[in-house]
């Protein structure tokens, strides 16, 4: 039995839930539109401002599938209300990142300049040169773009160099340590 499936979804004010016939649910709040794909066998039932996902029987992929379904709306509702953001912080000497207009550029010790178009729906800001948000209505578009901007410095274990998430600790590993 999936716990996270059976809990309702609470839809807030100033946003509209819509169902279409191919079962594809669409929220539209201050933060933007999102849409999600979700398979037949699943039924979406509102009751005023109360969303519950109903699958049609026990079996071993419905009830996998059921918590999944669940959150991805849970998540789109979310999102078009808060939003979601991913902080990091560039460690390094001479690394650094600013914006110009819709591009993210970073010096991070290559040769050149890593520049970052922001894709629909993602804005990223550059308070001081070491920090970077990320900011949008979809999560999982938030935190790919965020690792996509990460894979250009992971984070080394020997001087702690590269682009970390806020809060994320680098195991530091000794070195040579001579004769």
């Amino acid at each position: 039995m999936s716990r996270i499936g059976l809990k309702p979804i609470d839809i807030p004010e100033k946003v509209d839930v819509s169902v279409d016939n191919t079962n594809t649910v669409t929220v539209k709040g201050p933060n933007g539109e999102l849409s999600q794909q979700i398979p037949a066998m699943f039924k979406i039932e509102q009751e005023g401002n109360v969303m519950h996902v109903v699958r049609p029987d026990d079996e071993k992929k419905t009830r996998s599938m059921h918590g999944l379904y669940r959150t991805l709306i849970a998540n789109m509702l979310e999102g078009v209300t808060t939003g979601y953001t991913k902080k990091m912080h560039i460690e390094g000497s001479g690394y650094r990142a600013q914006k110009q207009g819709k591009t993210l550029v970073m010096n991070l010790g290559f040769s050149h300049q890593v520049q970052m178009a922001d894709p629909d729906g993602i804005t990223t800001e550059v308070p001081d040169d070491r920090t970077i948000i990320v900011k949008g209505a979809d999560k999982q578009q938030v935190g790919n773009y965020a690792a996509n901007i990460r894979k250009w410095r992971l984070p080394e274990p020997y001087k702690g160099k590269g682009i970390l998430y806020e809060g994320e600790q680098v195991r530091r590993k000794e070195g040579k340590t001579g004769k």
